[in-house]
């Protein structure tokens, strides 16, 4: 089957002081990536209506691809071997994170090689992680068997320079870019790693979006924990739009949100178009009967409509004028993203605190799931979040204040309110 081929501009990318187009590297000669429809992953709407459908249905079929390799991970964390990290900003990394970078990497460049990928990880971690104990060879070999298995190999096995080259594809070192709109791919390989480090109903999302000159075009999400009953009381299973266990969120631009199941293993893809439900935001138009997430790492008091509003995380509570409901049901930014696209939550707050960055996988992929599904995200002066305000990396949002996500029937009321009560 041919490779799929890109339809869109060409990039342009400053390499030293040179200006040419991507790749910076051709891909690997010796792997057979299965594309989205040797795997028959389907959408939900026909190719005619959306220009960007191959592209979509590829990262669709790769963040499949990827939440099994996370949950063959995780099933055997603990079982033995140096498998859980610590970065030098103290936050978790596993090699799922690598494993699930290197795998899309792969994919992407098989099929898409002229454009860029923007990722959170790099090699360096793994480079100089214990040379003394050979600790680093023995992580990169874990690495490559858990991609391996989720790699139709058409030769030889991966080597280890291939595991490193496809991870730091996405790295920060990769790609310079200039101040022209630009066509890129933003990867988040495990938003929440802490939660996929906990137990089974702990959520964590693999995130991949589609830049085409500077807006999101596409989006998917994979979270292989939601359950009918993720952050849901009895009366409210109804309204999940993905029933069972672990959900995929496609997204493109005039298209929609919609969801389904995840398959229960590589290679059983569903493909009639009934199974997919469309995503709505909720209709929540009143202030105190929203339903708000937050960081894990912030509290309420953090959030300017504190000074107005108590909180409780007890649904059973009664509610008044004076009382919020607060959800600390997730860990990581894009299930609050899912949440909100889903009709579970009505607003997302974050706060942007000094000496911490907002990185754009943590957000890219979420904002077009909840635009398409009726939502509205700013930063807290009711601005756009800028992409393209990091000009040559496109891996760092400024957004004053922070980041504002909601159901866009309350979005002017609280940018009003945040305006009036932040300082």
């Amino acid at each position: 089957m041919p490779l799929l081929h890109l339809s869109l501009p060409a990039h342009r990318l400053l390499v030293g002081r040179r200006r040419l187009f991507a790749p910076l590297t051709p891909p690997p000669s010796r792997i057979s990536i299965r594309s989205a429809a040797e795997d028959g992953c389907d959408l939900p709407f026909p190719p005619e209506r959306a220009p960007h459908h191959r592209e979509l249905a590829a990262a669709a079929a790769s963040v499949e691809r990827a939440c099994r390799l996370c949950v063959d991970v995780k099933r055997s964390l603990l079982s033995g071997g140096r498998k859980i990290l610590e970065k030098n900003d103290q936050s978790p990394v596993t090699i799922a994170d690598f494993g699930v970078q290197a795998l899309i990497s792969f994919e992407l460049q098989q099929l898409f090689p002229s454009i860029p990928l923007v990722a959170e990880e790099d090699s360096t971690f793994l480079k100089s992680s214990n040379p003394d104990d050979n600790s680093g060879n023995v992580l990169i070999e874990s690495i490559s068997s858990a991609v391996a298995d989720k790699v139709k190999n058409s030769g030889s096995p991966l080597t280890h320079d291939d595991v490193l080259r496809a991870i730091d594809r996405g790295g920060k070192d990769a790609v310079s870019f200039d101040s022209n709109p630009a066509t890129y791919w933003v990867l988040d390989p495990i938003d929440g790693t802490k939660g996929f480090l906990k137990g089974d109903d702990a959520l964590y999302v693999v995130g991949l979006a589609l830049v085409v000159n500077g807006k999101v075009a596409v989006g998917v999400m994979g979270c292989p924990n939601w359950t009918n009953g993720t952050t849901a009381n009895k009366k409210e299973e109804n309204l999940d739009p993905c029933p069972g266990n672990g959900i995929l969120m496609v997204s493109h631009v005039c298209c929609g949100t919609w969801s389904r199941h995840l398959s229960p293993e590589i290679g059983q893809f569903t493909t009639a178009q009934d199974v997919w439900k469309r995503c709505f935001v909720d209709a929540c138009s009143v202030v105190h009967m929203a339903r708000f997430c937050i960081p894990d790492s912030q509290t309420w008091n953090m959030i300017p409509l504190s000074v107005l509003f108590d909180s409780t995380t007890d649904e059973s509570d009664t509610r008044d004028e004076n009382k919020i409901l607060l959800r600390y049901a997730c860990c990581g930014s894009l299930c609050k993203y899912i949440m909100v696209a889903s009709g579970r939550a009505s607003v997302f707050f974050s706060r942007a605190r000094v000496n911490t960055q907002i990185k754009a996988w943590d957000h890219a992929v979420g904002m077009i799931c909840v635009q398409e599904a009726g939502g509205q995200i700013s930063d807290w002066s009711g601005e756009p979040l800028d992409l393209a305000a990091d000009l040559t990396g496109r891996r760092i949002l400024y957004p004053s204040g922070g980041v504002l996500v909601t159901n866009g029937a309350l979005h002017d009321k609280l940018v009003e309110l945040i305006s009036a009560n932040y300082k």
